[in-house]
């Protein structure tokens, strides 16, 4: 016989029954009052809402080697052949309307190639593995394993976006969430891949605790993704109901140890110190699909970046991005793993190109036709950046506003960019011979570059984009004029564009001056196709310009391409 026992308050949510006989105690849940049960979602612990974009498959393949030595040439061929067309068509998305693909060398035991898909649908991830088992080269290889997941941004980036007041989310928000439902793989040659969930124990339970207190743990995380904006790239996606793990982490960077840096600093953040549990981590380097030969060879990939010359090539280059970087608007307060800003992150807005995998039937990418602009300008002895050793890359937006308004804006902005060791200046140049000003803003990676576009397309009254109008746009010329030359300088330039007004092709071209350095112009430069532009530099009136110039000038010219 059970009898019930009066209980202290705090335990007024459950009844306990005693035995006299066994002297036992068993507690059972008793249903609250309404009143009580009213006061009980006080402490928001229900999930926040989400929206899923493109979905994600990472393929982790080991090959026979033993098969592979001992295959006759003609299969090897075959094999070869029929792996590098299958690559080179998922990076130009021939399967689907829209996506991206890439192909990594796994460094270790653990696999020797990853593919990385994201696509639409994923009756679209199940087309691309039958189809590569159709393959030659499938006979040579083993899955290791696979991943699947799904892009999201959950309800912490903004309640306004997920109630339907479109209205009130802004422009920068909006490509941001973009960035994250869609997001294409960056140039950027490593990557490191590993799944993750959120710890649920006794004493540390990631969905025990409150809105506000996990808000404020992912701030901090994401803090600390931050300081890697414009180096590291990362794409989280979720995996509950898809896979072992609540999340793919993929980070994407130039230099490995970035990569290492960035997971290392992360674990001592309490949400992942506490509340975070990782499973395997694989590590690799992106190569074009025309090196699965020499891959296969044992030769090193990316072939361009081991050349005679030890130049290095990033390859992918010319596929439109969507940044991550240091975006403002980050998930920061939900419930990804980390928070974002490492990225790119660009987390970023979007840049202009060609296919996502920046190449065509002829394997040429954007990174190749840049090269060759850049190489038939350094035959004409004109400073061109990347041929002597530098490489930057620049971002330009015009505005009509007015130029005291607009800088004060941009001042803002730049006390920002300057916590970023990639950022190399960002200025406003007044128009002579237009009403707009210029923004430009220059930074060591492409990824930086397109982030810091976002933050800037927000400035009042941006009317265009370089590379974004009609026609071909040279690129941005940058000239430090030493100061008792300033006014000789501007002289010419207007004999100059006297000369450019009459020339085929021609559609604008001014000489634009930083409002805080007289001595810091800027000339930007507008053709209908890159034939007319080259022609004026190949005129003996630009060469005698150059000549003139180097005894005018502080500092070597900077040309930076801006399409």
């Amino acid at each position: 016989m059970l009898r019930e026992l009066n209980l202290a308050d705090e335990d007024a949510d459950r009844v306990v029954f005693e035995s006299p006989e066994t002297d036992d105690r068993r507690f059972v849940l008793r249903e609250l009052p309404s009143d009580e049960a009213e006061h009980e979602g006080e402490d928001d612990v229900e999930a926040p809402p989400t929206e899923e974009g493109w979905f994600v498959l990472h393929e982790f393949r080991s090959i026979d080697w033993d098969a592979w030595r001992a295959a006759p040439e003609r299969e090897r061929e075959r094999a070869i052949e029929e792996g590098e067309s299958f690559l080179k068509h998922r990076e130009l998305v021939a399967d689907a309307e829209e996506g991206d693909s890439a192909v990594f060398s796994v460094i270790g035991h653990k696999a020797d190639l990853l593919t990385v898909h994201f696509r639409p649908t994923l009756d679209d991830l199940s087309a691309i593995e039958r189809r590569f088992e159709e393959t030659a080269l499938a006979s040579f290889t083993d899955l290791e394993r696979s991943y699947v997941s799904v892009t999201e941004v959950s309800g912490y980036v903004s309640d306004d976006y997920f109630t339907g007041n479109e209205e009130d989310v802004d422009e920068g928000l909006r490509r941001y969430i973009e960035g994250k439902l869609e997001p294409e793989i960056p140039d950027d040659e490593y990557v490191s891949f590993y799944p993750m969930s959120k710890r649920r124990d006794e004493e540390y339970n990631w969905y025990d605790l409150a809105f506000d207190e996990r808000a404020e743990l992912m701030s901090q995380h994401g803090d600390t993704g931050r300081e890697y904006a414009g180096r590291i790239k990362q794409v989280i996606a979720s995996s509950v109901g898809f896979d072992d793990h609540e999340w793919g982490v993929t980070l994407f960077g130039s230099d490995p140890t970035d990569i290492k840096d960035i997971v290392y600093e992360m674990r001592f953040d309490e949400v992942s110190s506490r509340y975070g549990e990782f499973g395997t981590f694989y590590v690799g380097r992106r190569f074009p699909a025309a090196d699965l030969g020499a891959y296969l060879a044992g030769e090193k990939v990316p072939t361009s970046a081991h050349d005679e010359d030890g130049s290095s090539h990033v390859h992918g280059e010319g596929g439109h991005q969507h940044g991550e970087g240091g975006s403002h608007h980050g998930s920061a307060h939900g419930d990804h793993p980390h928070g974002e800003g490492g990225s790119d992150t660009g987390d970023h807005p979007h840049g202009e190109g060609g296919s996502p995998g920046g190449a065509d039937g002829d394997e040429a990418d954007g990174d190749e036709a840049d090269d060759g602009i850049r190489g038939e300008l350094a035959d004409l002895d004109i400073y061109a950046g990347k041929p002597h050793g530098e490489d930057v890359y620049a971002t330009v937006l015009y505005s009509e506003a007015d130029v005291d308004d607009l800088f004060g804006e941009v001042e803002g902005l730049r006390g920002n960019f300057d916590h970023y060791g990639s950022h190399v200046k960002t200025a406003v140049y007044d128009g002579r011979a237009t009403d707009r000003a210029a923004v430009v803003s220059v930074w060591e990676t492409a990824s930086a570059a397109e982030t810091a576009a976002g933050f800037l397309s927000e400035l009042p009254d941006i009317v265009a984009r370089a590379g974004e109008e009609s026609g071909f746009g040279t690129m941005g010329m940058f000239y430090t004029v030493k100061s008792e030359h300033r006014e000789d300088f501007t002289e010419t330039f207007d004999d100059v564009g006297e000369l450019l007004a009459g020339m085929d092709g021609h559609v604008e071209t001014d000489l634009m001056v930083n409002v805080e350095n007289a001595d810091d112009m800027f000339i930007a430069s507008q053709w209908e196709a890159k034939e007319d532009a080259m022609a004026f530099f190949r005129s003996d009136e630009f060469g005698e310009t150059v000549r003139w110039g180097r005894e005018v000038l502080a500092d070597r010219p900077r040309h930076v391409f801006l399409a």
